[in-house]
């Protein structure tokens, strides 16, 4: 694989459940869920996390239709 330094430059920074939460708060504000909505999910994630290693997560979304 060709080095990438964008790529590279995202990969080095460090993960964050919150700045992942934070990530999906705006999509779901952009898209205009309601706050009840909003919250739901947030709190869903907070369940995910706990039980879902990044690795999973990772399959889960290369292998769902989205």
């Amino acid at each position: 694989m060709k080095y990438d330094p964008e790529l590279a430059a995202l990969l080095a920074q460090p993960w964050s459940n919150n700045a992942c939460r934070g990530y999906v708060i705006y999509a779901m504000e952009n898209c205009g869920f309601s706050p009840a909505d909003i919250r739901r999910v947030v709190a869903e994630l907070h369940e995910v996390f706990d039980l879902c290693g990044l690795e999973e997560a990772q399959q889960h979304f290369e292998n769902s239709i989205y």
